[in-house]
């Protein structure tokens, strides 16, 4: 048996997806920089992708710029702010994803950028009243939020956000990783200057990405050394990549409704299951267990810690059902959650993040929960059986 929710970190790749890049693989191979037939259907390929995507996000082609990722798009977007507009303030918040957080402590020991942590409420939540105190005290700063939570599916209204931050000049940036593809994200009017995405999360191939830049804002060049990309990212596209990108999307906003139905309904189910088992010092993490203020996918719990140091994510693991623990990205560099740990500093028990996919089914939600079900109740057994013993002797 091998059930999957860890899907706010990967997803398995869509068959049409991987049908559409393969022609791209060893039938188109030309280089898109090349000056024959080949070459320029190549690049017509790239150029049709990069319309796909602005097309689905009310964006114009020339705004989308194509990255090896979301980390690489979130370093190009920051560095660029700050360098074009010689920005000296920073606001995000400590539950940022770790590719802003890390980029903008280097900044702030190498070039002395004042850094500022906008105030969260109990579940997470961007406290705007504070936000707008402090631009009304650093104005023209960089703002970065990230528009859906990796770990805790909490929404940030982009919109308020927007509105807040231009009213002092300030320019804006947000990871929409997590939300692009699942719920509706108009870059066009949504007032963000940069936003970033990643194919890997909507069913797509690993090591693509793109930057969203606005035409009005100031880009610098990433990569020296070729043409590619208007000039500001040297090297040879990932052209299968690419189209493979594209068409995830467009499968992605095609069923978008459908999908998010499907979702909040394999959520729904995973919340009642949990709660029946009536386990103390168990509860939800941040926003996750609401279906309208977190993303459908994903669903965060702390549960009770279980006796002699086991982790409820082995037993899973064990079981063949895989979860997580937090960000993937953590997990190399073994630490535990940031974002829980901002938000529940004094919390003890194990929190684990389950995220779902298209390909989730109703059976497997049940399987997991009764999976967890067992877990529990074979260690309260143990205990009681331990204890038991103790008073015998």
């Amino acid at each position: 048996m091998n059930i999957y929710l860890d899907n706010a970190a990967t997803t398995a790749i869509d068959s049409e997806v991987l049908n559409a890049m393969m022609p791209y693989l060893y039938r188109y191979y030309g280089n898109p920089s090349s000056n024959h037939s080949l070459g320029r259907k190549v690049h017509e390929a790239i150029e049709t992708s990069r319309k796909t995507i602005a097309d689905i996000l009310n964006v114009f082609p020339e705004e989308i710029f194509f990255t090896s990722g979301a980390t690489e798009a979130n370093n190009w977007a920051i560095t660029s702010s700050l360098d074009a507009y010689r920005i000296k303030h920073i606001i995000t918040s400590p539950i940022e994803h770790k590719s802003i957080l890390e980029t903008y402590t280097e900044h702030f020991y190498k070039n002395k950028i004042k850094l500022s942590f906008v105030n969260l409420d109990k579940k997470g939540n961007v406290n705007l009243g504070h936000l707008t105190k402090l631009l009304s005290e650093n104005p023209r700063s960089l703002v970065s939020l990230m528009h859906v939570n990796n770990e805790i599916g909490n929404i940030t209204n982009l919109e308020e956000v927007s509105e807040i931050a231009k009213t002092y000049r300030a320019v804006v940036h947000s990871d929409t990783v997590q939300s692009l593809g699942k719920i509706q994200l108009n870059l066009g009017t949504n007032g963000v200057d940069f936003a970033v995405g990643s194919a890997h999360k909507i069913h797509g191939p690993k090591g693509i990405g793109f930057l969203f830049a606005r035409k009005r804002t100031t880009l610098n060049t990433l990569l020296h050394g070729g043409g590619q990309e208007r000039g500001y990212r040297g090297g040879t596209e990932n052209v299968a990549s690419i189209v493979g990108f594209a068409k995830a999307l467009e499968i992605a906003d095609q069923n978008i409704e459908k999908n998010k139905k499907h979702l909040a309904f394999l959520k729904e189910r995973l919340i009642g299951s949990l709660l029946k088992l009536g386990l103390d010092d168990f509860e939800f993490n941040g926003e996750s267990d609401s279906l309208t203020n977190s993303l459908p996918n994903i669903l965060n719990a702390r549960f009770p810690s279980l006796p002699d140091n086991k982790l409820l994510l082995n037993i899973l693991d064990e079981q063949g059902i895989q979860v997580s623990s937090g960000s993937a990205c953590l997990n190399l560099s073994k630490g535990g959650s940031h974002v829980i740990s901002s938000l529940y500093p004094k919390s003890d028990g194990e929190n684990v993040r389950f995220s779902f996919s298209k390909y989730n089914s109703l059976f497997e939600i049940d399987t997991t929960a009764r999976a967890i079900a067992r877990a529990f109740r074979s260690e309260k057994r143990k205990i009681v059986v331990n204890e038991l013993s103790y008073v015998h002797a």
